[in-house]
């Protein structure tokens, strides 16, 4: 359970702190969020990798726990930049 908890927090913070960049903003939703909203993207994604740190540090302790934190850290970047490469290369929908 841990595990899944940690690749979960590590997964939403990256995408927020990526959320929280302009040029994501424009392509995303068509033009930048408001400075409120970013700072709360920005800290929201800080505040979920310090949970992972925490859980796994709490898991495995300092040693174990920063390298378990690197590698899922590691994938969650991965995978957010899969996304926002299938998000950029996807056709244009319609607004309806």
């Amino acid at each position: 359970m841990t595990h899944v908890l940690m690749l979960l927090s590590s997964v939403a913070g990256f995408a927020a702190l990526a959320l929280a960049t302009e040029r994501q903003q424009e392509a995303l939703f068509g033009g930048a969020l408001s400075t409120r909203a970013t700072r709360m993207l920005r800290l929201a994604g800080w505040v979920l990798l310090a949970v992972c740190l925490a859980v796994a540090v709490a898991h495995g302790g300092w040693g174990l726990g920063l390298v378990v934190y690197s590698g899922y850290t590691s994938l969650a970047a991965g995978l957010v930049y899969i996304a926002l490469v299938a998000a950029a290369r996807r056709p244009p929908r319609p607004w309806r």
